[in-house]
C-alpha cells in the first residue's frame, strides 16, 4: 500500500450526465448502494450492483461493461471505492457521479421512486446521538458509562477521516438496509441485453 493518496477518480456532473441521457447516449449506469437504498430512489435506467456485490463478482461483469460506465452512489465516496475496484481490475475510463444522487435530485434530474426509507447517513446519526445521548445520561448515575458514548465519538471521527463507516457496514446488513438483493446473474442478464 503506497504512502501517498490516490488520484480521485474522474467525475461527471449531474448536468452532463442529464444532457448525454436527454440525447440518447447514456452510458451504462452502476449504482452500488443498497438495493434498499436504489429501490427508494434511482436514475431511470441504472443497474443496482451493491458495491460488496461488485467487488466479489467484479471478473464476471467486466466482460460485460465497456468504457462508459458511471458509478453512483448517495454522495460519491461508495462509488469512488467502486471505480477502484474495478480500475484494479482492468476496467479504465470509469466516472463517478459528481455528488452522487444527492446532487441529481438537487440538479433536479428524473428519478424512479420506491418506498420512502431513511438513508444510510442519517439511520448512523440516529445510532450514533441515541448511544451517545443514553450513555451521556446513564453516565451521570453509573460512573464510566460515559466512555461508550466517547468511543462512538471517536468511531466518527475515524470515520470522517478516512471516509469509511463500521456503523454503516453493520447497520446495511439489517433487514430493512437489505431489502431484496440483486441476483449476479440477472444484473449480467440484463447488462447483455441493453446495448
Amino acid at each position: 500500500m503506497s504512502a501517498t493518496p490516490s488520484a480521485a477518480p474522474p467525475s461527471l456532473t449531474p448536468v452532463a450526465l442529464h444532457r448525454l441521457v436527454q440525447e440518447g447516449r447514456a452510458p451504462r449506469l452502476l449504482d452500488v448502494r443498497t438495493p434498499a437504498e436504489f429501490h427508494t430512489v434511482h436514475i431511470p435506467g441504472s443497474y443496482n450492483v451493491p458495491l460488496d456485490t461488485l467487488r466479489e463478482h467484479r471478473a464476471e461483469l467486466l466482460s460485460h461493461l465497456d468504457e462508459g460506465v458511471v458509478l453512483v452512489c448517495r454522495s460519491g465516496a461508495r462509488a469512488a471505492r467502486a471505480e477502484q475496484a474495478l480500475a484494479g481490475a482492468g476496467l479504465p475510463n470509469l466516472r463517478v457521479l459528481d455528488g452522487g444522487m444527492n446532487a441529481w435530485e438537487a440538479a433536479g434530474a428524473p428519478v424512479n421512486r420506491g418506498p420512502e426509507r431513511w438513508d444510510m447517513e442519517r439511520q448512523v446519526r440516529l445510532v450514533a446521538g441515541s448511544v451517545v445521548l443514553t450513555t451521556g445520561l446513564v453516565g451521570v448515575l453509573v460512573p464510566g458509562v460515559h466512555l461508550i458514548g466517547t468511543a462512538i465519538g471517536a468511531g466518527l471521527t475515524f470515520a470522517a477521516l478516512s471516509n469509511s463507516c463500521m456503523m454503516g457496514v453493520l447497520l446495511s446488513k439489517l433487514p430493512y438496509n437489505r431489502g431484496p438483493r440483486p441476483d449476479i446473474r440477472s444484473v449480467i442478464a440484463e447488462l447483455r441485453s441493453t446495448p
